[in-house]
C-alpha cells in the first residue's frame, strides 16, 4: 500500500467506527489521522532506506512492530486522560498502517524484538531513488495488483471526505 491507499483507507476506517459508535463521539480530526497513517512510512522509510541502507536495508522496521503501535498507543491514551487527544488519533491511524501493510505477515517485523534484534533485508536492493521508482511502478501502473486496487480505493475515499468536509464549509 502506499500513499492514497493509507490515508483514504484510514480515513474511511475512522468515519465507520464513528458512525458505528453509538455515543457517535469518534475523534475524527483529518490532520491527525494523516499524519497517523503515514507516520510508520514517515519513520521507518528514512531511517531504514537510507539512514540504516548498509546495515538494514529495510523500509520496515521500528515504527512498523506491534511494540511501536502499543507504546503509542499506551502514551495517547495518557495524554488523552489529560484531555490532549491527538496523539490517541495518531497511534489509532498508526497502528491502522500496520493492518493495512499486513505486517503480521512478517512475524520478525511485526513481533520484534521477540524473534531477535534483527530486522530482514528488503527484497528490493538499489538506492533509495531506485527503491522509489520501483515502488511507485508498482503502484501506479493500472491492473489488478493488491498496491494499486488500494490506491484506488483510498483516492476515492479521499475524494469522499473532500466532498463531505467542502459541505460543510
Amino acid at each position: 500500500m502506499f500513499i492514497l491507499g493509507h490515508i483514504g483507507i484510514t480515513l474511511g476506517t475512522f468515519y465507520i467506527l464513528n458512525r458505528l459508535s453509538s455515543k457517535k463521539n469518534l475523534l475524527v480530526n483529518v490532520p491527525w489521522i494523516v499524519i497517523g497513517a503515514l507516520l510508520p512510512d514517515l519513520i521507518d522509510k528514512p531511517l531504514g532506506r537510507i539512514i540504516l541502507a548498509d546495515t538494514i536495508g529495510s523500509g520496515r522496521i521500528f515504527a512498523h512492530t506491534l511494540l511501536f503501535g502499543l507504546l503509542l498507543i499506551l502514551a495517547g491514551y495518557y495524554l488523552y486522560n489529560k484531555g490532549k487527544p491527538e496523539l490517541l488519533i495518531i497511534a489509532g491511524a498508526s497502528f491502522c498502517h500496520l493492518l493495512e501493510d499486513q505486517v503480521w505477515n512478517k512475524p520478525v517485523v511485526f513481533f520484534w524484538p521477540l524473534f531477535g534484534w534483527e530486522f530482514p533485508k528488503d527484497t528490493i536492493s538499489g538506492s533509495f531513488l531506485d527503491y522509489l521508482m520501483i515502488i511507485f511502478t508498482r503502484s501506479y501502473i493500472p491492473g489488478l495488483s493488491n498496491v494499486f486496487i488500494s490506491e484506488v480505493i483510498g483516492l476515492l475515499i479521499i475524494v469522499f471526505a473532500t466532498c463531505k468536509i467542502l459541505k460543510k464549509i
